[in-house]
């Protein structure tokens, strides 16, 4: 057995599998969070959207016209949205990470005296606090300083177009379902059938958004069938009310 297979080597105790590791887990969680918030906003905004309207009229044409009209908005919405806030995310790392620099240059006694104090603080003795403070600054002073005093990885800048992508992409998986639910099956079982669809849906979601992210998964499905159940009944019932009062 290899290391690759991830055993120990010949002569050391097993105790601990070596883990793959893929990228870093702040970039996995950008995309991740993204791509969820999403999903789920597309599910549960577009299914209210049309429940309520399915309530008021059994018109197809207006329930298509608004579901596909709050697919569109929804996607750009969630789209700007997150590339203003990535956006805002990426140039605080950056004027961060420009900030760290020029302190290098300009004070680096003071800076590795600084770093010494936090891996001091983080555990390390003394001498070998400075021994390793001296070989993290020879090999790249800027990624010490960036990692342990910020916990910033300068090669993981937020990317703001690959969130905002991401978003707008998973809100339209998620808002598709839902209006196809509400327009394929026949006028007396549209809103049943939207209802589990949504549901059953939410359910897959919460658990690959908590799979993904190596959460618990009955909290997350809880949370999102719960949110998306309340949130079509609502809507339902305001669907009815103005469907009797506008006609």
């Amino acid at each position: 057995m290899t290391i690759e297979e991830g055993r120990a080597p010949a002569g050391q105790p097993d105790a601990h599998p070596i883990e793959p590791h893929s990228g870093s887990p702040a970039g996995r969680l950008n995309w991740l969070r993204a791509g969820v918030l999403g999903a789920n906003d597309g599910i549960i905004s577009t299914a209210g959207l049309v429940i309520g309207v399915a309530a008021a009229t059994t018109s197809t044409s207006a329930i298509a016209t608004a579901g596909f009209a709050g697919l569109t908005a929804g996607a750009v919405s969630m789209a700007l949205g997150e590339y203003v806030s990535v956006s805002t995310q990426r140039d605080t790392e950056r004027a961060l990470i420009d900030k760290e620099r020029r302190e290098l240059e300009q004070t680096p006694d003071a800076e590795h005296a600084e770093l010494v104090a936090m891996l001091r603080d983080r555990g390390l003795a003394d001498d070998t606090a400075v021994v390793v403070a001296d070989e993290l600054t020879e090999a790249d002073a800027l990624r010490a300083h960036l990692t342990i005093e910020l916990g910033i990885d300068q090669d993981q800048v937020a990317k703001p177009w690959s969130a905002a992508i991401s978003s707008a992409i998973a809100f339209t998986a998620g808002a598709a379902l839902p209006l196809l639910a509400i327009l394929v099956p026949p006028t007396s079982l549209r809103i049943p059938v939207t209802f589990v669809a949504v549901l059953i849906s939410l359910a897959l979601a919460g658990a690959l958004s908590a799979s993904l992210g190596d959460a618990p998964k009955q909290p997350a499905i809880t949370r999102l069938v719960l949110g998306g159940a309340a949130a079509m009944a609502i809507t339902y019932g305001i669907g009815q009310v103005l469907g009797v009062a506008v006609g």
